[in-house]
């Protein structure tokens, strides 16, 4: 079993989104002894925000492209390998202003490819990155599961959409929620690791 743990929060030891990412790899590795770990923490070592070169060189025939394109397609190149290598990805995910952090956004950038990730054929999109298990370690601050403030959350629904586009449909969340608010924060990561079931 090959994990790929992503992490996306630039908060390290009071991350709780790495905290729950962390138990679930550790769940993962009780279940299936001998499983490798690749952890890629984006905000560590950032993928670079898409530019005019990027964009060009993913719509560049492999056999045209220039010295210079190969160069700015390296970051896409190996995080398409890194994930199409993983048989399961967790992905920590907190919430910034009801969205994901852009270093997590900058890596899917690079892993939208045409012909690598996904392809336009006869019946519409199809994605090519299949035969995955994904979870999602979400933190926030707030209640977002349920309630009046459902409706601010674009963590997970637009996860899903834009994984579940290149094929990565078999997405199970869990979330440690509340941990801005006062009576729930002191145990809202021990809930949180207590319903992890991988």
């Amino acid at each position: 079993m090959k994990i790929l743990h992503l992490i996306s929060s630039p908060r390290q030891d009071g991350s709780y989104s790495i905290q729950l990412g962390k138990a679930i790899v550790a769940q993962l590795q009780s279940k299936y002894p001998g499983s490798i770990v690749k952890t890629r923490d984006l905000t560590a070592t950032p993928f670079p925000h898409l530019e005019e070169m990027h964009i060009r060189s993913f719509h560049t025939p492999p056999e045209a492209r220039s010295d210079e394109q190969v160069e700015a397609l390296k970051h896409s190149d190996e995080a398409i390998e890194e994930l199409l290598d993983a048989d399961v990805v967790v992905i920590g995910v907190p919430m910034y202003n009801f969205s994901i952090h852009s270093s997590l956004k900058a890596w899917i950038d690079h892993i939208f490819r045409v012909g690598r990730t996904f392809k336009y054929g006869e019946y519409g999109v199809e994605g090519l990155v299949k035969g995955k298990k994904v979870y999602l370690a979400i933190a926030t601050g707030g209640i977002y599961s349920d309630g009046a403030m459902k409706a601010f959350d674009f963590t997970e629904p637009y996860l899903k959409s834009a994984l579940g586009f290149i094929g990565l449909t078999d997405i199970t969340t869990y979330r440690v929620e509340g941990v801005s608010i006062p009576d729930v924060k002191e145990t809202a990561l021990e809930k949180a690791i207590e319903r992890v079931a991988v």
